[in-house]
């Protein structure tokens, strides 16, 4: 390390288990591959067809870079194999990937509308399309198909899904947001988290030229392109799962105002606090040696997000890892907070007041939710974790 800078940190980016190296790779088998715009795609025929038959497209979700599908693959036979269960019943699986998954959800959109144009001309019968995706390529997904028909296209999909993706917005702790731009080196992190894609789905955004936290422009600007299109497609059925639970429990040893993680010797005394209501409540304290820095970074009217029902984001885990291998000392309390809150994935409340971020769904009428039908883990579960509980609900509403 230098002595006139900090050690660069940044290198790592933010992901789920969609996004992480398989402990113990699967291979993946043979496909075809689809060049798209802004995208690309591979086609895994169901184990009995011959072509394309009955298309399930599968977005992936949000990171940095271009889309590795064979890491999603593997992702999504993690836990449960889901890919290999839909081909066993006869479905074409096509995992859509995208050039670069932090562009803005508008330009890969143009992916995905050419991934179901492309099915619906390929398919062999009349059988329907089922479309969606994972976090983001949910988002991606129900923007695609909404355009197609406002466009006039018919994309002859009847069962839209998504799978822990932010309707109403995801949250990354605001102290964290800082952290990345307070590095003193250009860095991935920082790329991560002012990428018009984070700028797009983030509920609140860490502005690094003005030191303020708000409604990043492209989420205004990507919320009216929503409603121009009629937010929704009307076409298909539209569910959706949650990686979060619906009965209103969050992560109850995640108390607001506790350090959720300090590091010493390098970025010396830098701590994180985990999120709580009020005015003016310190949300980080950073602090820098070269060159020196420091500063105190504030909220005001939060809800106590990080504790609250919903898939959950390994965001201090994975900042201590870094922090560690530069040789930092690190106080880690909380490895995991809240990345997409319950009521953000199913569409029922918006993530901004307290009792609406952790009202209990399962007692709310299923009217209140802008989804025909979803259902909310049993469980608190990792953003996007592939689960047999999430998936086999998914496949029992599969079209014939």
């Amino acid at each position: 390390m230098s002595e006139t800078t900090e050690p660069n940190v940044g290198s790592f980016t933010l992901g789920g288990p969609l996004t992480a190296e398989p402990a113990v790779p699967i291979e993946v088998p043979e496909h075809e591959e689809w060049q798209l715009p802004n995208g690309f795609a591979w086609v895994f025929p169901g184990e009995n067809n011959r072509g394309l038959v009955r298309p399930v497209i599968m977005a992936d979700g949000f990171n940095l870079g271009r889309s590795r599908l064979d890491v999603l693959y593997q992702g999504l036979e993690s836990g449960y194999p889901f890919v290999s269960e839909l081909r066993r019943r006869d479905r074409d699986v096509i995992l859509l990937g995208f050039e670069e998954r932090s562009a803005s959800i508008l330009d890969n959109a143009q992916a995905a509308k050419a991934a179901v144009q492309r099915a619906v001309a390929e398919r062999l019968g009349g059988a329907p399309l089922v479309v969606g995706g994972f976090s983001m390529g949910g988002i991606v997904t129900r923007y695609a198909l909404a355009e197609l028909e406002t466009e006039g296209i018919d994309h002859q999909t009847a069962l839209y899904f998504s799978y822990d993706s932010p309707h109403r917005g995801a949250s990354i702790p605001v102290g964290v947001q800082a952290f990345s731009h307070f590095i003193p080196l250009p860095n991935n992190f920082a790329r991560q988290m002012n990428s018009p894609a984070a700028r797009q789905m983030l509920w609140q955004h860490y502005d690094k030229d003005t030191g303020k936290t708000g409604v990043a422009p492209e989420r205004t600007e990507f919320l009216a392109a929503l409603d121009r299109i009629g937010h929704w497609p009307r076409r298909p059925r539209i569910v959706a799962v949650a990686n979060g639970r619906g009965d209103g429990v969050g992560l109850p040893e995640v108390k607001p105002g506790e350090v959720a993680l300090r590091i010493d010797q390098i970025y010396p005394g830098t701590t994180f606090y985990v999120q709580a209501q009020g005015d003016d409540v310190t949300a980080a304290y950073l602090n820098r040696r070269f060159p020196k820095a420091e500063k105190t970074i504030t909220t005001s009217g939060f809800p106590e997000l990080d504790g609250a029902p919903g898939g959950t984001l390994h965001t201090y885990g994975i900042l201590a890892e870094a922090m560690e291998k530069l040789g930092g000392r690190v106080d880690l309390r909380h490895e995991d907070v809240c990345f997409v809150p319950s009521v953000s994935a199913v569409a029922v409340r918006d993530i901004a007041e307290q009792a609406d971020l952790y009202v209990d769904i399962d007692e709310l009428s299923p009217e209140e939710s802008e989804l025909d039908d979803f259902l909310c883990s049993s469980t608190t579960t990792a953003h996007t974790a592939i689960t047999e509980e999430l998936c086999g609900w998914l496949m029992d509403r599969l079209p014939d």
